[in-house]
């Protein structure tokens, strides 16, 4: 079963969770220029405003707190009525190591990244319709082990997994399931990184390229292309070649 093809996106409603900052607030901007009509969620109210987009909804929440992000869906359905996508795109990031491995923090970030889409998903799972659908946000970076990604990178493994199985679930009715694992992207959460990103996009590159892949009908949308598919392969290799490749140029 492939996904529903979006390939105009004027008058479709979207909902997208994470829109403050980096990727979000790109794909907001998008979006916004394709004709959809969008409602934006974060933490910060005044973050979303300062995006500027006209005739958005601002329904800001907190994606790890139930009952925050069951407020922003009955808000959204009262101005609404319904929704065409919704889109996880809210995220956390420390670069991670068994040297300084930190419970609470590794707890912190899985809970925004893994945690916080479950919470959406099952709140707007009955509010998902055939043609429609929802799309959450992982990164390359679960495929899998990398140095530096001891919490970030299960969170996102997680992720896909989990995209995976909803989308065996809801492709049978004609409900999408997208999973949009990116590269390198330039943002405030990899500017901690003290290593040269291969293949870096900015975050319109990035909003770019996530919204055109929708085009495809495809469950995965990865970019940038040189990059994903060079990880696709390592992530294919026997063990011992990978984790001896990975030490190779990385120098961990």
């Amino acid at each position: 079963m492939t996904n529903p093809r979006i390939t105009d996106w004027r008058g479709l409603r979207v909902w997208l969770v994470g829109a403050s900052s980096g990727i979000g607030a790109a794909m907001a901007r998008e979006l916004a220029a394709r004709g959809a009509r969008l409602a934006l969620s974060a933490r910060s109210a005044d973050k979303l405003q300062a995006l500027g987009i006209e005739g958005a909804l601002i329904l800001p929440c907190d994606a790890t707190a139930t009952a925050s992000l069951a407020k922003a869906r009955e808000s959204l359905l009262a101005a609404w009525g319904g929704v065409d996508l919704v889109v996880y795109l809210a995220g956390d990031y420390v670069p991670m190591q068994a040297d300084d491995f930190d419970l609470a923090r590794a707890e912190q970030v899985i809970e925004v990244n893994f945690n916080g889409a479950l919470r959406l998903t099952a709140s707007v799972l009955r509010d998902l319709h055939p043609g429609g659908g929802i799309a959450l946000v992982a990164s390359v970076a679960g495929y899998r082990g990398l140095p530096k990604a001891l919490c970030y990178g299960p969170g996102k493994a997680a992720l896909i997994h989990f995209a995976e199985c909803l989308h065996l679930d809801l492709a049978p009715r004609g409900i999408g399931v997208w999973v949009i694992n990116p590269g390198f992207v330039q943002t405030r959460l990899t500017a901690q990184n003290d290593f040269a990103m291969p293949a870096l996009l900015t975050p319109e590159q990035a909003a770019r390229a996530a919204v055109d892949g929708f085009k495809t009908g495809g469950f995965e949308i990865h970019f940038p292309k040189r990059f994903t598919r060079a990880m696709k392969l390592l992530a294919w290799l026997p063990d011992r070649w990978y984790f001896a490749l990975v030490r190779r140029y990385t120098g961990a």
